[in-house]
């Protein structure tokens, strides 16, 4: 019998997902979550502005496939806990019969995901309590809600960080891809370590030794990885603020550790 939820939310060690929603400023987090949070930020003052610049990123590409690309299906793992601008919010915003799953295996992310991530009425949005590395049963739960035959959209924000080289993280995505039809897109974004960002290592290693799960840090060559065989989209694999920025007024935005791209499927 599977734990309920509460059963299965620990609150005695930080989880990335709480102190994520910290550093947006949610409320869905607990005291250890804080603590480590505050920490992180001491050894990576940035670190707060880059998950900003992620939720930013999400947005921009959502909207870019919805009204560039035509992209009426999306599914998202890796959710996270729910906070503004989430998925199916920008793409029902275009597209108000978009069709949305989200997938977590975070057990806090679920019992807020069924209250807060409600479709429009033309559309519809879904959840799964899944971890990415069980691909099959993702694209067996997801067939239920989306239509593999029609270009989907794939959203894999923060989360490929927490699959280790040794479980071979570039099969699991093409695996997830392999399932998709031509004009699919992959929007990722993972965080990298950067000779220009050498305080972004210390904070990895502090979060690698006190928080869950562990995380890997990859080159932004290595996170291009993700993208071969596919279309990259301009301006390629770059910091998620320099994607595609709205108005800078010729101002380069800042360069933060949270690379990303989007690539169509051909």
């Amino acid at each position: 019998m599977t734990d309920s939820p509460r059963v299965r939310i620990d609150t005695s060690q930080p989880h990335t997902a709480r102190i994520w929603n910290y550093w947006l400023g949610g409320g869905d987090n607990y005291d250890v979550d804080r603590a480590a949070g505050d920490r992180i930020r001491q050894l990576h003052p940035g670190i707060g502005e880059y998950a900003r610049e992620d939720r930013l990123f999400l947005g921009r590409a959502v909207r870019h496939l919805v009204t560039e690309a035509g992209i009426r299906q999306f599914l998202d793992i890796g959710t996270g806990l729910p906070t503004a601008e989430n998925t199916h919010q920008v793409a029902q915003r275009h597209a108000p019969e978009a069709r949305i799953v989200y997938v977590d295996n975070d057990p806090l992310v679920l019992a807020h995901a069924r209250a807060l991530l409600s479709s429009t009425p033309e559309g519809v949005t879904d959840y799964l309590d899944e971890d990415l590395r069980n691909v099959d049963a993702i694209l067996e739960h997801a067939a239920k809600t989306l239509d593999f035959t029609q270009p989907i959209g794939l959203m894999l924000l923060g989360v490929v960080i927490f699959v280790g080289d040794e479980e071979d993280p570039y099969a699991l995505v093409r695996r997830l891809l392999d399932a998709l039809p031509p004009g699919s897109h992959l929007v990722l974004s993972h965080t990298v370590t950067h000779p220009a960002m050498p305080d972004v290592d210390e904070a990895v290693k502090f979060w690698n030794e006190h928080g869950t799960p562990k995380l890997t840090q990859r080159s932004p060559e290595a996170v291009a990885r993700f993208f071969d065989g596919l279309e990259l989209l301009e301006p390629g694999v770059v910091s998620c603020s320099r994607w595609r920025p709205d108005a800078t007024d010729g101002i380069e935005p800042a360069e933060v550790a949270m690379f990303g791209g989007v690539g169509r499927k051909r």
